[in-house]
Formats: structure tokens, C-alpha cells, sequence
């Protein structure tokens, strides 16, 4: 393909997703995070709140696969599937197709290795202290930093976990990326241009 993608894989906490858009938009690209959650609502026929529960999760993979009546079965990716493997098929199928568009950027999801065959990727993972973290998702969700870092061990082993049972890759390793930035170390605005720069590059 003639256009390059991004894609960040990120710590909970540790603002990838702030960081990939502030990227798409001093590239001028379009950013896909949380929509692709509507995305896949409107292509599964089910509720969007039911789905950012399996969202970027490999766990509870007993519940079925159950689409809105009204839609048709054969349009609907994974029909008699887990729920999780269903969404997870679906997101890559939107996430093939985004990609077809032009560049663009996408967080999570095994975006990188969804797209590794076709496509130039810019693969990079976004870490952060875990006392800067934990700050972070204090003030973000109002709660007590005690919580705050038990939803930070939770997310990250979830999405380890999903990352790992739908490719061939360590979640988080530097033999998984093209390259890990500390946000603590480099400071945001850093980590952005490091980013943009590979992009141009």
C-alpha cells in the first residue's frame, strides 16, 4: 500500500490514546479509538454499552454472539461465536476497511498485526510510571488512588491478555514494536513528535 498507518498499543493510564490523537490531528489523519466500539455496534446489532464491555477483552468468552433480530445473519461477522471473538473479528474486519480509506491512526485492538501484511505501519507502545498512571486515573475517574491502581492492574492483564490470545505477540515487549516510549521520561509533547517524525520519515 502507498499510505502508512499508526498504530499504538498503550499501558492503561499512561494517555496513549490522548497522545494518538494529538498525532492524527498535527498529521491531518483521522483517529479511530472509542468509535470503533459504535462501529461494531451498528455492524453486530447489539448494544454499544454491552460491547465496551468485551471491548479489547479476550475473557468471558462463554456469551454467544446474539444480534439484533432485525439484522441479518449472514452480514453479521462471528454469527454463533463467543461474543468476544465476534467483536474482536468485527473490529479487525472495520479496521481492514478504515485502512483501505488512507492514513490514519488506531489505538489497540492488535491493530498492528491485523494490518502487518498489507500495510507500512508505524508500531509504537506507550508506557508510563506507574505513580503517574495511577495519578492519571485518579483525577480522570474521581476516585482514590487505592482504586485507581487496582482498575490499572486489571485493564493492563486484560488487555495483555487479549493482545496475546489474538497474535503471535508479547504485549507490551520491544520485540512486539518498532518502539516503546516512556511518557514519564520523554513528556508527552515528545513522545507525539517522535511519532509524527516516524510517520514522515
Amino acid at each position: 500500500m502507498s499510505h502508512k498507518i499508526i498504530t499504538i498499543g498503550r499501558q492503561f493510564g499512561s494517555g496513549g490514546s490522548e497522545i494518538g490523537e494529538l498525532a492524527a490531528k498535527t498529521l491531518g489523519i483521522p483517529f479511530y479509538d472509542r468509535a470503533l466500539i459504535e462501529m461494531a455496534s451498528q455492524e453486530m446489532g447489539i448494544d454499544s454499552f454491552e460491547l465496551e464491555r468485551v471491548d479489547e477483552s479476550a475473557m468471558s468468552r462463554f456469551r454467544l454472539l446474539r444480534p439484533d433480530p432485525s439484522a441479518s445473519i449472514h452480514n453479521v461477522i462471528g454469527y454463533g461465536l463467543p461474543l468476544n471473538d465476534s467483536m474482536h473479528a468485527t473490529q479487525s474486519a472495520l479496521i481492514q476497511n478504515l485502512a483501505k480509506q488512507g492514513p490514519c491512526v488506531f489505538i489497540g485492538r492488535c491493530a498492528d498485526v491485523v494490518l502487518r501484511e498489507q500495510y507500512d505501519c508505524v508500531n509504537v507502545f506507550i508506557c508510563a510510571s506507574k505513580e503517574e498512571r495511577i495519578a492519571r486515573i485518579a483525577e480522570r475517574y474521581s476516585i482514590p488512588q487505592r482504586q485507581a491502581a487496582e482498575a490499572i492492574r486489571k485493564v493492563d492483564r486484560r488487555r495483555r491478555y487479549y493482545y496475546e490470545t489474538y497474535t503471535d505477540c508479547d504485549w507490551g515487549s520491544i520485540e512486539s514494536h518498532q518502539a516503546l516510549l516512556n511518557v514519564s521520561l520523554l513528556g508527552r509533547d515528545r513522545v507525539v513528535q517522535i511519532i509524527t517524525d516516524m510517520y514522515r520519515m
